[in-house]
C-alpha cells in the first residue's frame, strides 16, 4: 500500500505564536503515523513560486494523511496556525513501483 504525504508550502507571519501550533499538532501527528522527511530546512528556489518554508510529511497510508488532516485534533492545531501563516498544502498519494 503506497504511503500518503502532506507537501506544504508556508509563510509564517509571527514565529512565536507557531510554536503554540507545532505544539499541538504533535497529538495528531504521532497518532496518525506522522513522520517529518522536511520541516523547514533551508531551501533553494529553482523554479516558479514559493513561500519560505516547506515541509513533506509522510503517513502510512493515503488514508490515515487525510484522515489525520480531517481530524479534530488537527483541526483544532490548525485554528492555531491560521492567523499567523499562510500556506498551500496538498495531500497526495506516494509512488509504489
Amino acid at each position: 500500500m503506497p504511503k500518503g504525504y502532506w507537501v506544504a508550502h508556508v509563510d509564517v507571519t509571527d514565529p512565536a505564536a507557531y510554536e503554540a501550533y507545532k505544539a499541538a499538532n504533535a497529538a495528531p501527528f504521532a497518532k496518525y503515523g506522522a513522520r517529518f522527511l522536511v520541516r523547514g530546512a533551508p531551501q533553494t528556489q529553482v523554479e516558479g513560486a514559493c513561500r519560505a518554508r516547506t515541509v513533506v510529511i509522510e503517513f502510512p497510508s493515503l488514508a490515515a494523511a487525510q484522515a489525520c488532516y480531517d481530524s479534530p485534533e488537527y483541526q483544532a492545531a490548525k485554528a492555531l496556525r491560521d492567523p499567523v501563516a499562510t500556506g498551500d498544502c496538498v495531500i497526495v498519494e506516494g509512488w509504489q513501483a
